[in-house]
């Protein structure tokens, strides 16, 4: 099979697994942000926000360690995979335990006393999700999108469905269900719990989904080799930290946005900055699902003759991708705010510029590559540490005067500023031949889109829809006309 084709129906794949689990969950953003008020949505945002982070420090990249030493040594697989398991389980496990002795103090750390079960909880999801990224991992290095999928999809679907059954059909039945309900639901339902049906939702998913791997896990065998491990966490603790500090370019402008806002309007800002930062979820997807997709094929092609041109193709269908998403979403914009309550609308202004930040981000994860390919991994670690420190400078500096529409511009300055630096890096220790020239020219062409659609404002959804359609064909006949390749694309693939 052409290997470009193969990446593009295993990213297809794997972002049906991402884009259909991320929509749905996307979808309950309308009922979240019609549930909740922005404080409560808040405190979600917030929890979540340390849940990205202790999952990259009880994974502590042994997703790409696990790809890298299998393809260097595939007779060992079954020893590196076992490996792996066990150092995972070991930590979570430790993890899980600490968190249950010491509940009640990291509650009271994060400012809720009360609600001491949020913490509990979270700390069983977060040790069981890490312990699960192994199988997962698993299953991406034998080529198995379809199982990775269907797991995926069934782990949220149980997940969406409690949320729906807790927040929507239980208090329905209260208030106007039939009599003979109310007990039942009583005894099942408790209203005052209101966000903790969320995180009580994803603990029974994440324990449905541990049953669906344990096929996978059962695969391991009880042999951990001391030499092996010693060299993955060599190869992984620089992605680690570039993991880290990856969190903290990603998420850790919610916690500052709690911390440096007045108390009396800071988690209703929370509330609102993550509402709308999931109207940039299709860009999301599409980076995640390219990325799921990507890691293993670039290992895997690499050593042929003209993978480096092969890179560099990618890289452009990918960006042209990435903007049709920006387009699609921005000038569909009066539809796709509809998404979350109109008490979060005040924070659409900022969802342009989150979307160029996750592009860039997609961009950077592209050419992060070479430093995966060379065993260089502690570039990555240093590009994540300096876009750490730009994302809190930025966001220390602006907070206080701007708010969250300060976090989003510190999010696309820390972004650009990591493509930018990889790809500098990169064309000493593994150039590949980018279009730099035409990359830029297609994104200044879809802003430029974006732009003129500006001039519509104020027509009768009747007129404006279709002129915006129009305005995405002419980004579409420019791009080809910037780039003539990518009209031939589906042959390509073909």
């Amino acid at each position: 099979m052409n290997p470009l084709r193969r990446l593009a129906g295993q990213t297809a794949v794997y972002g049906l697994g991402n884009i259909i689990g991320r929509l749905i969950n996307f979808l309950l953003v309308p009922l979240y942000t019609r549930v909740f008020i922005p404080g409560e949505y808040g405190i979600v945002t917030e929890m979540y926000v340390y849940v990205a982070f202790l999952l990259i420090i009880l994974t502590y990249g042994m997703e790409t360690a696990l790809f890298r030493f299998t393809q260097e040594d595939p007779d060992q697989k079954d020893k590196i995979y076992s490996t792996s398991v066990l150092s995972v389980a070991a930590t979570s496990a430790l993890f899980i335990l600490m968190v249950a002795l010491f509940r009640n103090s990291i509650a009271e750390t994060l400012r809720y006393p009360d609600n001491v079960e949020y913490v509990l909880i979270l700390g069983v999801v977060v040790g069981l999700d890490a312990l699960l990224a192994i199988p997962y991992a698993r299953l991406r290095v034998e080529n198995k999108p379809l199982q990775f999928a269907w797991i995926r999809l069934a782990g949220i679907g149980v997940n969406i469905g409690l949320v729906l059954f807790f927040l929507l059909f239980c208090p329905w039945l209260l208030h106007s269900g039939p009599e003979w309900t109310r007990p039942i639901v009583e005894t099942i339902y408790y209203p005052d719990i209101g966000v903790g049906y969320v995180f009580i939702s994803n603990l029974a998913a994440t324990l449905f989904t541990f049953l669906l791997l344990a096929p996978v896990l059962r695969q391991v065998r009880l042999v951990f080799d001391f030499h092996v491990w010693q060299r993955m966490m060599a190869y992984s603790l620089p992605l680690l930290i570039a993991g880290l500090a990856g969190w903290v370019n990603e998420a850790l402008d919610k916690l500052l946005l709690k911390y440096m806002l007045p108390e009396q309007i800071a988690m209703a800002q929370v509330g609102i900055y993550g509402a709308v930062y999931k109207l940039a979820v299709l860009m999301t997807i599409a980076v995640q699902g390219f990325r799921y997709a990507a890691e293993p094929f670039f290992f895997a092609e690499a050593k042929g003759p003209n993978a480096r041109e092969m890179f560099a193709r990618i890289m452009n269908y990918f960006v042209v991708a990435c903007l049709l998403i920006f387009l699609g979403i921005m000038l569909f914009m009066p539809m796709v705010k509809h998404f979350i309550g109109s008490n979060y609308h005040e924070g659409l202004a900022v969802v342009p510029v989150l979307l160029m930040a996750k592009l860039f981000l997609g961009v950077y994860w592209n050419l992060s590559i070479w430093y995966k390919l060379t065993d260089k991994t502690r570039f990555g670690a240093w590009f994540a540490v300096v876009g750490a420190v730009i994302t809190i400078v930025l966001n220390v500096l602006l907070i206080p005067r701007y708010g969250y529409h300060g976090s989003a511009w510190a999010a696309l300055a820390c972004y650009f500023s990591l493509a930018l630096m990889s790809y500098l890096f990169g064309r000493r220790y593994y150039p590949v031949p980018y279009d730099v020239g035409k990359i830029l020219l297609l994104i200044i062409s879809a802003l430029a889109v974006y732009g003129l659609s500006h001039f519509t404002i104020g027509l009768q959804p009747l007129f404006m829809y279709p002129l915006h359609v129009l305005l995405v064909i002419l980004f579409i006949g420019v791009s080809f006309r910037i780039d003539p390749d990518l009209r031939s694309a589906t042959k390509l693939f073909g």
